[in-house]
């Protein structure tokens, strides 16, 4: 991924805090067929390992899981925040007319290495920490929680049987925080209270987050 030094995020709090907060990442691999993409939500244990571990599971019928060797390098993209940003919202631009619109985003990828996990007890393991994880923000506003105990223990294991895990060990993180950084504060502002204003206050909390200005 192209990163230029003043976009590059490198902390570890902000990466770790986009991984969990958008959990639907791309699989990227490299099969018998080319590159493909699956789209799956990860659950993120950062203890493992030096910079972690991703944890998922995949249909059964699903050939991604077959097509890749375990141990395989693979790929992982997270995208967080993103928004247009018009030159309009610049305060020099009315000066100079000397701005052009951009991007904002937010994006990790992770790389590392594929496992795979066709055992009831690591597939469940990995179920059930995911459910538990995304049960607690649906139910944030204190309802109960779904469980695997609330389902027929048969017709959970016919769940289970139906999905493969897997595991991917990380081996390092690329990740940018695009957030207006090579431009003058009152330029940052403009574009991030002209976010605020549209709604789009996810942006606009990236650029007032302490993102590390670098020119």
């Amino acid at each position: 991924m192209y990163a230029p030094s003043f976009f590059q995020e490198t902390r570890v709090d902000e990466i770790h805090r986009v991984i969990t907060g958008h959990p639907l990442g791309a699989l990227v691999t490299h099969g018998p067929n080319g590159l493909d993409a699956t789209h799956l939500p990860f659950e993120f244990e950062a203890a493992a390992g030096p910079h972690g571990m991703l944890l998922a599971h995949v249909a059964r019928g699903n050939p991604v899981w077959k097509s890749c060797q375990d141990g395989q390098d693979v790929m992982v993209i997270f995208q967080g925040a993103e928004a247009y940003v018009s030159p309009n919202w610049y305060p020099s631009k009315h000066e100079t007319h000397q701005q052009v619109p951009t991007w904002n985003y937010q994006v990790v990828h992770v790389h590392g290495r594929i496992r795979i996990r066709d055992d009831k007890d690591a597939v469940r393991q990995i179920v059930t920490r995911l459910t538990r994880t995304h049960e607690a923000r649906a139910t944030a506003d204190g309802s109960r929680p779904w469980s695997l105990n609330d389902a027929p223990e048969a017709y959970i294991d016919k769940m289970l049987g139906a999905i493969v895990g897997i595991e991917v060990e990380i081996d390092r993180i690329v990740a940018v925080s695009k957030a207006n950084q090579n431009k003058d504060e009152r330029d940052r502002h403009g574009a991030r209270d002209a976010l605020r204003e549209r709604g789009r206050n996810d942006m606009a909390d990236v650029i007032d987050n302490g993102v590390p200005v670098r020119k």
